[in-house]
């Protein structure tokens, strides 16, 4: 099982190194450019969508929901874990790589975001579903390009992120506790205390919420998203603040370690072919930017305009990674050698590790809790992106929708029970995959998303506050599209 485990992890980075990162960001890059730099034109219009996206749903999902869904996804364990490990492989250059990702990200983010609204369709519900699958299909005139997207969405989102997610919180309580005493409960001979209640606590809270559906979901996540983020952010701000005359110093480091051939600090990777690599790979992992999720929980949003939903999405890139991200990587090189050179060092605890260096070994406790939160944010989103492509899959059958909800409450709680290292490695060459299929998509309708831009903008620019899209005759679009949902 190693010698697997290590044979997937060569293949994730051979075609990450050699595929991925390259296409993604040439494509960020061709995004940027036919849309002359919406990610930074429209930046004010970002936040601007952001205050009055709570209102307007009319019942179903609300705009800000469906970013909290995305973002209870995208500020998950990739930035804890995700950071630490691009550091320990990587070094300091990784950091700037991963800017560099979510810079680009944010026009292909605003892409998928704002396709996955023009090609949404109404479920049963009267609520809305959509996403690559959908825009594969309608745009494209690929079923078979869509069910392949689909289908492996389903699977890595429903079963491998689930299980990953809670395998990461049971290890970050073992190594922040102790590995505990093997239980003695009568079938969990060779479990610790650790992995068992948090099996227990993912099994209850997962499906509380996760059986209530979608919709569940996003009154959720619209509550925990942000100040799960807020807190986080809000404590990492305590330890730059009380060593700001080192965080010019820090800076310097990453920028000059990005470019550099050989390594800059001890006890961490480097050389500029391993930060590329490395912050590419957790770049795209943590910000979820191409990757084909997001629009899933974008489409669901009840929006006037799909613009409107795809600059919210946009900025939820820049959110994760410019910020949260960053803020966890300035908390490691702050706390210096001693903290990264140390045996306890690695993905799972380093940034646990570094907070307790900079507030003291109080915050042990508090990380763990935090950690736990962010995991199970990252699971019920990881739900309503499996549920939305099942949805597509068996035509929007209640059969297929209570299948996924079962699975992912199950496969979540088995995560944290079971060693999940080939899963680990898998889930980089899944993503992957999902991620080519998805940018050739983006490519070959960036005419649509472009021409809903000049749509908006043009009516901006006449003194409409609130632009409303039309599918039928639109003369900014390439052809009229056929949907009942914009009509």
């Amino acid at each position: 099982m190693d010698a697997l485990a290590a044979d997937l992890l060569a293949v994730a980075d051979w075609i990450t190194a050699h595929i991925t990162m390259w296409v993604l960001i040439v494509t960020g890059l061709f995004l940027t450019v036919v849309s002359r730099g919406v990610q930074l034109r429209h930046l004010r219009s970002m936040l601007r969508q952001v205050r009055g996206s709570r209102a307007g749903a009319q019942g179903g999902i609300s705009s800000f929901q469906a970013f909290a869904i995305s973002l209870a996804a995208r500020v998950g364990i990739g930035n804890v874990f995700g950071v630490a490990a691009a550091l320990l492989a990587g070094g300091p250059g990784a950091i700037f790589w991963m800017w560099v990702v979510a810079l680009v990200g944010m026009a292909t983010a605003f892409f998928e975001a704002t396709l996955a609204q023009l090609f949404k369709v109404r479920a049963q519900d009267g609520s809305f579903r959509g996403g690559p699958a959908f825009y594969m299909r309608a745009g494209m005139g690929s079923p078979l390009l869509a069910g392949l997207f689909a289908a492996i969405t389903v699977v890595t989102c429903g079963f491998v992120i689930t299980s990953v997610q809670s395998n990461a919180v049971a290890g970050t309580l073992a190594a922040a506790f102790g590995s505990g005493e093997d239980s003695a409960l009568p079938g969990f001979a060779g479990l610790s205390s650790q992995q068992l209640v948090v099996a227990a606590l993912v099994l209850v809270l997962t499906a509380v919420v996760v059986l209530g559906g979608i919709r569940a979901v996003a009154r959720v996540t619209e509550l925990m998203a942000p100040a799960m983020a807020l807190v986080y952010v809000v404590l990492v701000a305590v330890i730059c603040l009380a060593n700001i005359q080192q965080f010019v110093q820090v800076l310097g480091l990453i920028i000059r370690s990005a470019f550099s051939l050989e390594p800059l600090v001890g006890g961490l990777g480097g050389g500029i072919l391993a930060a590329v690599v490395n912050g590419t790979k957790r770049g795209l992992f943590s910000n979820e930017a191409g990757q084909g999720t997001a629009p899933n929980a974008a489409a669901t949003a009840t929006v006037s305009h799909p613009v409107q939903q795809g600059l919210i999405q946009s900025l939820g890139v820049f959110i994760d990674t410019v910020v949260v991200c960053t803020a966890t990587a300035f908390v490691i090189l702050l706390s210096g050698p001693e903290t990264w050179t140390s045996p306890d060092a690695n993905p799972a605890t380093l940034t646990t590790l570094a907070i307790a260096h900079g507030l003291g070994a109080w915050t042990v406790l508090p990380m763990a809790v935090l950690v736990f939160v962010l995991a199970y944010s990252s699971i019920i989103a990881a739900y309503v992106y499996s549920d939305v492509n099942m949805s597509y899959l068996t035509g929007g059958k209640a059969w297929g929708s209570w299948l996924v909800r079962l699975v992912s409450i199950l496969s979540a709680t088995a995560g944290a029970v079971l060693s999940l290292e080939v899963v680990w490695n898998a889930v980089d060459i899944a993503m992957a995959v999902m991620t080519l299929t998805n940018l050739v998509a983006l490519v070959w309708l960036y005419r649509w998303g472009v021409g809903a831009l000049r749509d908006y903008e043009a009516q901006r620019s006449a003194g409409v506050e609130s632009p409303v899209f039309r599918a039928q005759g639109n003369p900014h679009l390439p052809a009229s599209l056929q949907t009942d949902v914009w009509d």
